[in-house]
């Protein structure tokens, strides 16, 4: 824990403590890798499929496979909205954390305003279990997984409509951009 300089002569006070994101990224594969390819969250065109198997404390959002998507959806008021604006998983083999990609960069803006965006990886391979041909894994029975992201995690918007936009690339080729009408409720 650190804290904040506190006033000449007063009681330290303790800084809130930031949310563990690789945590928040292992549960974000784990949603991926619970949809088949037909309904998985990275692949959908429109965003039909954003509400499919999202928890019930926060709101993932999903980049693509390579390229720019514009999608819709109806997100529950009171939701915090956490996406990669670019992650990598690795599945099977290997122990110990996920290596950063230093030529990785990405945005993220939420009606104009830029979100700051936080690299995070798994520390070791987690189990994830998805549906056979799901965009993770591919087979229906736990496999260890590595993955690691430029994230971002946005305080519950408010009521109404929201323009999301973000994306990333490897420093390369590989590319990903999202922009999202969204409407909470």
């Amino acid at each position: 824990m650190t804290f904040l300089n506190p006033p000449t002569g007063a009681a330290p006070t303790p800084e809130p403590e930031a949310p563990d994101l690789a945590h928040l990224a292992a549960r974000w594969v784990r949603w991926v890798a619970r949809h088949r390819q037909p309904t998985s969250p990275i692949a959908d065109r429109s965003g039909r499929h954003a509400g499919r198997h999202q928890p019930a404390d926060v709101w993932f959002l999903a980049g693509t496979h390579g390229g720019s998507v514009q999608r819709s959806c109806v997100v529950p008021s009171g939701r915090p909205l956490f996406f990669p604006a670019f992650c990598w998983w690795q599945v099977g083999g290997g122990t110990g954390p996920a290596e950063a990609d230093l030529g990785a960069t990405g945005h993220a803006q939420l009606d104009g305003l830029p979100i700051a965006l936080t690299p995070a990886g798994s520390a070791e391979p987690f189990p994830v279990r998805g549906f056979f041909n799901n965009v993770v894994t591919m087979w229906p029975w736990s496999v260890p997984v590595s993955c690691w992201g430029l994230w971002a995690l946005i305080p519950p918007p408010g009521p109404g409509r929201h323009k999301l936009h973000f994306g990333g690339t490897d420093g390369g080729r590989f590319w990903v951009e999202a922009q999202y009408q969204i409407e909470v409720r």
